[in-house]
């Protein structure tokens, strides 16, 4: 009897169509996927698997063996199987990853300390996934994928885009977020630092002195300029200070904020809808940037009209053609931190002079023309006029205004505080020239108040305010 009829009797005892049960050793698992079918022995195959296991015996009946073609996997297997070698847990033959079924989730492997994972979080330039990479190669004829074949980070960087991962991972390539302000604040402290050594410098230099004594930084002013600050002038500081700081909170969040709190839509023929506009509607942040503006411009034109009715526009508009070389020479003694001399209750500096001017006659008006082409109170039939003045150009003005405005308070805040605080305090918020504890008082109570209308401006307050002047929805 041949091993072929040998082969053909066992499997044909009884039931001819099941495969005798085989003694499985410990740790067994079946190799074919869950899910597939695998497919029948053939009697050919198990007749060339008979002659490869004989050897010479196949050869020596007459025989003779053809070549064995290149074998996946999976071909190996069931050879295997049908010459009855029981193939262990942890042998190493598995399945091309071409033949797993796509919806299969691969296990998830462990995470390393100090290794981010590649695998799914990692895509290449064109998009593609590397996991739809690995298996284009190894769909390609008798080419198999192989096995843990995942890009290094070192391989990541520069040529593929990390779309997962974790914080730490996003960090070390974004980078922290206080680096930059930092980075920034450090940048502008060392130039303020080369400014004052460069300044003082300067102020060695004979005929940088000869200048200074010429011009010690106060323009020439008429003596009819009123001296002093009245109270109606520290009321109307306060007042502007108030409402410039509420002013800029609102006009952050106008341009920051992606989804308002509500929005606001005036009522047709209203003080924010003029006859022949529609009305538009607007989030609660613009409704209440646009009515604090009303205060502020009602503020500012008591301001201007009291300016030129006590003769107090004389002290902050330039008089005279000294007030350049006045200004270089104010400008090098604060830089070289020897200060010029603080007359504010008379004669203000040239540098304060040309500093308040352009707030007050310049800047403030550009605040006044860029907001109003913004707002609602734009007309709408006034076709030539927005063809003359284009809303672009409001908008490219309106942001650098109140960056100069910013600016401002921050260096008045600073020469207040460092060129004699409570003296200075005390003409501001007391109209008078002395050197007490009221001025600081009558300032602190000034930032509780701001402070708490800045609290009052949140939406739980402002709505029902909004709900009188218009219709507010969510």
């Amino acid at each position: 009897m041949t091993p072929v009829e040998g082969l053909t009797l066992m499997t044909s005892e009884k039931n001819p169509g099941r495969t005798p049960a085989r003694r499985r050793m410990a740790g067994y698992t079946r190799l074919v996927t869950e899910g597939t079918k695998a497919e029948p022995v053939s009697e050919e195959r198990t007749q060339a698997s008979a002659r490869q296991q004989q050897g010479g015996s196949s050869a020596g009946d007459g025989d003779t063996p053809s070549p064995t073609p290149i074998e996946d996997a999976s071909t190996r297997v069931d050879r295997l199987q049908a010459q009855g070698v029981d193939l262990p847990a942890g042998h190493t033959e598995q399945e091309p990853k071409q033949r797993q079924h796509p919806a299969t989730p691969s296990p998830a492997r462990k995470r390393r300390m100090g290794v981010t994972p590649a695998t799914a979080a990692v895509r290449d330039v064109d998009g593609r996934s590397a996991a739809s990479a690995e298996v284009d190669s190894a769909a390609q004829p008798g080419v198999i994928a192989p096995t843990g074949a995942t890009p290094s980070s070192a391989g990541v960087t520069g040529t593929r885009e990390v779309v997962g991962g974790d914080a730490a991972s996003r960090s070390n390539v974004v980078g922290p977020a206080w680096l930059k302000p930092a980075l920034i604040t450090a940048v502008v402290l060392v130039l303020c630092f080369l400014v004052v050594l460069a300044a003082r410098g300067l102020r060695t230099l004979e005929g940088v002195q000869e200048f200074v004594l010429a011009y010690d930084g106060h323009a020439w002013q008429p003596e009819v300029a009123p001296d002093g600050i009245p109270a109606w002038l520290g009321w109307q500081h306060f007042f502007n200070v108030f409402f410039m700081v509420l002013i800029l909170r609102t006009g952050l969040q106008v341009r920051t904020e992606r989804k308002p709190p509500g929005y606001w839509t005036a009522k047709k023929d209203s003080f924010f809808s003029p006859k022949g506009n529609s009305p538009k509607k607007v989030s609660l942040s613009q409704w209440l940037h646009q009515s604090l503006d009303v205060l502020w411009v009602a503020n500012g034109v008591i301001f201007f009209v009291l300016l030129l009715v006590s003769g107090h526009w004389m002290r902050i508009v330039p008089m005279s053609w000294d007030i350049f070389p006045n200004m270089l020479s104010a400008a090098v003694q604060y830089a070289s931190l020897d200060w010029p001399a603080e007359t504010g209750w008379q004669h203000y500096n040239a540098l304060q002079v040309v500093a308040y001017f352009l707030t007050v006659f310049v800047a403030s008006p550009l605040a006044i023309l860029s907001g109003v082409r913004i707002s609602t109170w734009w007309p709408e039939r006034a076709k030539r006029l927005s063809k003359v003045y284009p809303v672009e150009w409001a908008r490219a003005l309106h942001f650098p205004v109140m960056l100069y405005f910013v600016a401002f308070t921050a260096v008045h805040v600073f020469l207040v505080i460092f060129t004699g605080a409570l003296q200075n305090l005390n003409h501001m918020f007391t109209s008078r020239d002395v050197v007490d504890w009221w001025g600081l008082v009558i300032f602190l109570i000034s930032l509780l108040v701001i402070a708490a209308a800045w609290f009052l401006t949140r939406p739980l307050f402002t709505t029902p305010v909004a709900m009188r002047m218009g219709k507010v929805t969510k």
